[in-house]
């Protein structure tokens, strides 16, 4: 018999999200349930009383699809299917109906700005002669020169080397990524059409909505003109308006129609990956006919300096003054160097790592957690062998790629894989001395990162944290504070010597403030 008991949501209005705390799953690095080595469905499944003790909100799945795997995941075969290593359908179906009955909303990966180069829509492309329907879902161009062995224009790919490859008629394909990702023509209706049916699809088994890959990609300029050179070919724009390859007018009209989409669906949402540095551009993706949130960088992007700290949180709040969408807040992720790592490494990054997270934490809006965040994960440096990012392969390897932030989560125990996997392989390799780090041993620790983490998602549920706006107030040099609405105040010190604490009950800090100081590269948060 079917319970239709509702789940223990911590909220159950259509706006759940505006201030939930999403934990992001790099599923080949979560959870090893079949013992190969590698992270899946199933492990997550078995992983989810850990979630619900963190006291997080909502799952970000990375893609589970079926794909060869030339970027991990990211080059999608078929969006409507589960790849193998990672389980089936029936495993995502429980998966869901586990995480809602625990009351952990799940959203899902969407890629739409290219496929697999094994997806069949490509497959009947390479089959079809120039100018066939099956090329126009793809942007297939001529090449240059008298005979057309140039690349159609000079864009550089995001992983490095050119943008375009030949096909054996003579004919280019463009990829922004890797070749095996070939970027799709999004003025073709029947992409579009594609892209709605796949988000259909996964919002009839319940999920309750999605991440969107490149969400400022898909849209291409007329004609594709050559573009500024460049020498950083990341997805950042700092370079300017120079870059055509992202954050063109068209790509709005793509997030209209995902919007229109998801209004059939009650409480479900998107976020999108918007690579774009300037506040009033990136605030278009948040109209009230396009994205319900947007990741801003800027946090993540920053460096352990309190001038640099609070401009991101300054132009981020900034960003979203104008739009019905609230502020959205990340650290770390699949693509980014870890947080501790950035923050100089060892005890000092974790230390630094944790006053961060009382940062994040205590900002108005949505914040994302990636895995292993909880536990002060570092970045692992690999040996060259090691490497599987595509990044390696195609910068000729002179750059080393984003491996080292994507290492597999230690469960427990005092050897690798540290619960992760049945066996001690596993698909990037684990280092030695990781016993403290793991869940296991962090749990039964009161002044671990990981309690850290689970008492201030805990106090994040209390009254003190109402509102979404903040207001700045005076703190000592190379220090910043704020108070939320609530009456929560926090307090972060980026200085070299202890600051006094402000009037107020202390709730939480990331270090020992017994002595009525906050010390270095500390923070605390007191309602006052």
């Amino acid at each position: 018999m079917t319970s239709h008991a509702p789940a223990p949501f911590r909220r159950t209005d259509a706006d759940w999200w505006r201030d939930a705390v999403f934990y992001q799953v790099y599923v080949r690095s979560f959870a090893d349930g079949s013992g190969d080595g590698v992270g899946d469905l199933a492990g997550i499944r078995a992983r989810l009383p850990h979630l619900v003790d963190l006291g997080v909100d909502a799952l970000w799945i990375t893609p589970f699809y079926p794909s060869p795997m030339a970027d991990h995941g990211y080059d999608v075969a078929d969006p409507r299917d589960v790849e193998p290593v990672f389980g089936d359908l029936a495993e995502f179906d429980a998966l869901l109906a586990e995480a809602h009955a625990a009351g952990i909303r799940t959203t899902v990966d969407l890629v739409p700005n290219h496929t697999s180069d094994r997806h069949a829509w490509f497959a009947e492309a390479l089959a079809s002669p120039p100018g066939s329907p099956a090329r126009a879902r793809y942007l297939f161009r001529d090449g240059r020169g008298p005979d057309g062995s140039q690349p159609p224009n000079n864009w550089p790919s995001v992983f490095g080397g050119p943008a375009w490859s030949r096909v054996p008629d003579g004919q280019w394909y463009l990829h922004l990524f890797a070749p095996e990702q070939p970027d799709l023509d999004f003025t073709d209706p029947e992409v579009v059409a594609d892209l709605e049916e796949t988000m259909r699809f996964w919002l009839d088994r319940g999920v309750d909505g999605f991440r969107i890959d490149v969400a400022h990609g898909m849209a291409k300029p007329a004609g594709l003109p050559d573009m500024q050179p460049m020498e950083d070919t990341g997805l950042l724009d700092d370079h300017g308006p120079g870059d055509l390859r992202f954050d063109q007018e068209g790509v709005h009209d793509v997030h209209r129609r995902v919007r229109a989409v998801l209004d059939g669906y009650p409480g479900t949402m998107a976020v999108g990956e918007v690579w774009v540095s300037d506040d009033d551009r990136l605030a278009r993706y948040l109209r009230p006919d396009e994205l319900q949130l947007a990741f801003n960088f800027k946090l993540l992007t920053a460096d352990w300096d309190a001038d640099d700290l609070r401009d991101a949180v300054v132009h981020s709040l900034a960003t979203v003054a104008g739009v019905p969408a609230p502020a959205c807040w990340v650290l770390s992720n699949h693509d980014r160097p870890r947080h501790v790592t950035r923050y100089g490494g060892g005890e000092q990054g974790t230390r630094r790592a944790r006053a961060a997270a009382l940062l994040q934490l205590a900002l108005p809006g949505a914040a994302y957690v990636y895995n292993g965040d909880e536990l002060g994960m570092p970045d692992v440096d690999l040996p060259d062998e090691a490497l599987q990012d595509p990044i390696w392969e195609r910068s000729g390897h002179t750059e080393r790629g984003r491996d080292a932030c994507r290492i597999p989560v230690p469960w427990s125990g005092d050897a690798p894989s540290y619960g992760f996997s049945d066996g001690a392989e596993t698909w990037l390799p684990m280092p030695q001395g990781w016993g403290a780090l793991t869940a296991g041993a962090q749990a039964a620790d009161p002044g671990s990162v990981l309690s850290l983490y689970r008492a201030a998602l805990a106090l994040r549920r209390t009254s003190a944290f109402a509102g979404e706006s903040l207001e700045w107030l005076p703190a000592p040099e190379r220090c910043l504070a704020f108070r939320r609405p609530g009456g929560l105040v926090c307090l972060v010190n980026v200085s070299a010597g202890d600051v006094p604490l402000p009037e107020g009950r202390v709730l939480l800090a990331s270090a020992d403030v017994a002595g009525g100081v906050l010390p270095p590269d500390a923070a605390v948060w007191l309602h006052a």
